[in-house]
């Protein structure tokens, strides 16, 4: 890696400056450790980029431990849903760990702190405990139990073991110092009585290890050599070595803890406790509602794990937190579905086109480039005859130069086919156009190799025939907010932001081929943007997500 010491980020450099002072190659060990609580999001997948592209790039392994250490709120579908989306993104765990598969030993550990006189069972309720914290200039006040003797306080953490305490009754605490500068470092809680059952553990358990105690500890049981965090918990990094001490073999790897900052994305929200909103709220269907930032949800929208993936080494990794336009993510969406999407036509606000002098009851087979990034070009056949669709904004009775579209007595070529010029319109009783009666150039179709076919007209439309068609349910989505972000008024609900407009739901009119597609597959609606099948397709009803416009439709909006 000497050749790319000049584009390495801070967290490359900590882990070639451990390398060069001595720590062995062959004992890197990196983790992405969630906590089962929700779907993974946007924010994750650049902690999930960051250390498993360490893992390839360093050729060391890379564990995925689910901190679960919460029943109240950790569930196994969660579990489930976050193996899939790291899994989907393209990467393969070393050992697939769970932090309640140390409960034994974390137990045990804590047993230990009570004999060596460094942890000690509290018996005030929470409010009482915060109370004596103090503030960041005052010290902390001594619980009245602190002084509690090691024999009473093995006796009590056991009961509390055994579940003879109702929830909330103890807790235990590490005895550190009531005056500490860090305020985390104010005897922290280790374990609280919960009385839940366990998504893996049942009810084996009914004392439970709190976060800081169980993931530095965690890391050295799997040696994990270095643990990154994000920028929230740079705070508890003393906390993190604290316990670590308490347990360390010199003999061992000692797992580092380094932190880098969230990257926030615009017009969105990450929060689990938001997202959870959303969903109970019914703003949204789902987790996987193609309008959420999590994983699934941009799957399920047709987003690829590419795009993601170079979405966040584009955005690279810092130590300060910014905003990251959405727009960026779309580009690289876009950027990839370019080069893999099929081209093909569908119409989502038709109307319709008779061409007056093409033979009654013909019908042809029209070659199609089905998509013209391809290295080995291939075709497919699409219908053309009399009466076509084509999208209702692509016709105006008038318009000036600049309108490049159908126009009355204007030519355009509809994509793969003909020229065609728009002669008359019928209209209903209220002036709506029903039909645009045209003409065509029966020696202008595209390829045929005469003089006509490279005839050049200033509009290229596409289309669909009506005989054809093949009726499709279209949802159209945009961003979810209105507002680039939406929680940082804290006098407004994040919910007064929410884009009206996000979903609209039309019947589209595609080209037969589209009959079989599959589910999750994404396709080029030309002139439209892209499209991906959705999950909820069935035989008789195609259901198309749109995944993202051929551009960027909100940059003018943004810099009103």
């Amino acid at each position: 890696m000497s050749e790319e010491v000049k584009s390495l980020n801070f967290i490359e450099h900590i882990i070639e400056e451990d390398l060069k002072n001595g720590f062995a190659k062959n004992d890197l060990k990196f983790r992405f450790p969630p906590e089962p609580n929700g779907y993974l999001h946007i924010g994750h997948a650049s902690s999930i980029c960051l250390n498993f592209g360490l893992g390839l790039d360093y050729d060391a392994p890379v564990n995925l431990r689910f901190d679960d250490t919460n029943p109240t709120k950790e569930e196994q579908e969660f579990v489930d849903a976050i193996k899939k989306d790291v899994a989907w993104l393209g990467y393969k765990w070393a050992e697939e760990c769970y932090a309640s598969d140390y409960f034994q030993q974390l137990y045990d550990w804590a047993v230990q702190l009570i004999k060596d006189g460094k942890a000690y069972v509290d018996s005030q309720d929470s409010t009482a405990i915060a109370s004596q914290k103090g503030t960041p200039t005052q010290a902390g006040t001594n619980s009245p139990y602190r002084n509690r003797t090691i024999e009473e306080n093995l006796e009590l953490f056991a009961k509390m073991k055994n579940g003879e305490f109702e929830s909330g009754a103890h807790v235990l605490r590490a005895k550190i110092d009531m005056a500490a500068k860090n305020m985390l470092m104010r005897d922290p809680v280790m374990y609280r009585i919960l009385h839940k059952a366990h998504h893996r553990t049942n009810n084996t358990w009914c004392i439970y290890p709190m976060y800081d105690w169980t993931h530095g500890e965690s890391d050295y049981l799997e040696q994990v050599s270095h643990s990154f965090c994000t920028l929230e918990f740079a705070m508890h990094r003393e906390l993190y070595d604290w316990f670590l001490n308490q347990v360390y073999d010199e003999n061992k790897v000692r797992p580092k803890q380094r932190e880098f900052a969230r990257r926030n994305l615009s017009h969105t929200v990450v929060s689990k406790r938001k997202l959870l909103r959303l969903v109970e709220e019914k703003v949204v269907t789902a987790w996987d509602d193609p309008r959420m930032p999590t994983i699934s949800g941009m799957r399920r929208r047709g987003y690829t794990a590419a795009a993601i993936r170079n979405f966040a080494d584009t955005i690279g990794i810092a130590k300060r937190e910014n905003l990251i336009d959405v727009s960026l993510l779309e580009f690289c969406v876009r950027e990839d579905l370019n080069k893999v999407a099929p081209r093909v036509m569908t119409v989502l606000d038709p109307v319709k086109v008779v061409i007056t002098n093409y033979p009654e009851g013909q019908e042809e087979l029209l070659d199609a480039e089905n998509n013209p990034e391809d290295e080995n070009v291939t075709y497919r056949k699409v219908p053309f005859s009399k009466e076509l669709y084509i999208e209702r904004e692509d016709f105006r009775e008038e318009a000036n130069r600049k309108f490049f579209r159908l126009k009355l007595g204007g030519e355009v070529r509809l994509k793969n086919a003909y020229i065609i010029k728009a002669e008359t319109v019928v209209k209903d009783d209220e002036g709506n156009i029903l039909e645009i009666h045209c003409t065509y150039d029966p020696l202008s179709k595209s390829g045929s190799g005469t003089p006509e076919s490279t005839r050049k007209v200033k509009g290229t439309l596409h289309w669909v025939s009506i005989k054809h068609a093949l009726k499709t349910e279209v949802r159209v989505y945009d961003r979810l907010f209105m507002v680039a972000e939406p929680d940082a008024d804290k006098e407004k609900d994040f919910l007064e932001f929410v884009n009206p407009d996000s979903l609209q739901v039309v019947t589209g009119y595609a080209e037969p081929s589209l009959k079989e597609a599959n589910i999750g597959e994404t396709f080029q609606f030309q002139r439209l943007g892209y499209f991906c099948v959705d999950k909820e397709t069935s035989a008789n009803n195609i259901i198309f997500n749109k995944t993202v416009g051929l551009r960027d439709s909100w940059a003018k909006l943004d810099d009103k």
